[in-house]
């Protein structure tokens, strides 16, 4: 039995943007939400940090959003999660870097055609795929990891921004 095959979009770029964005605003909001020192000190279970998993979140999108366009890809370790270069000290300086992502994101997405979400790419010098399976590993690591920012707020007795609030 032949499978024909057709290009059907099942989602747009601008929609995909605003459902990434949406889930950069929620975890911008779980930031917020983190006393400053529980911020870069408390764990559960011997897991980092969360202000160090959100610069990971931060890593992935502003140097990666970057690659997409450009084919230039820095090296995970030169990231600063990896090389802890550049790490900031203070709730105020990540979400600096969280805003700058975000507009990154915005300003370099209109560059990527549709069209270029099927080639393959070589995220950060090892991650080979396609540019739209690149994308959705940057939405499913912010959403894995905020869920790990939950649990330490809740573990904390704070309540954490409800998730489906994007």
């Amino acid at each position: 039995m032949e499978t024909k095959t057709t290009n059907v979009t099942v989602i747009t770029p601008e929609a995909f943007l605003k459902h990434w964005q949406g889930h950069r605003g929620l975890t911008r909001r779980t930031i917020e939400a983190f006393p400053e020192k529980e911020l870069f000190t408390f764990s559960v279970g011997g897991m980092r940090p969360f202000a160090d998993l959100a610069m990971e979140m931060i890593d992935l999108a502003n140097p990666g959003i970057k690659g997409l366009i450009t084919g230039e890809w820095k090296k995970m370790e030169e990231l600063a999660h990896h090389s802890g270069e550049g790490m900031p000290k203070t709730k105020e300086e990540l979400l600096a870097l969280w805003d700058d992502t975000t507009k990154q994101i915005d300003s370099f997405w209109p560059q990527l055609r549709p069209e270029r979400f099927q080639e393959i790419v070589v995220a950060f010098g090892q991650y080979e795929g396609p540019v739209y399976g690149t994308l959705l590993y940057f939405v499913d690591n912010e959403i894995h990891h905020r869920g790990q920012g939950y649990v330490y707020l809740r573990a904390l007795g704070i309540e954490p921004p409800y998730f489906w609030e994007r």
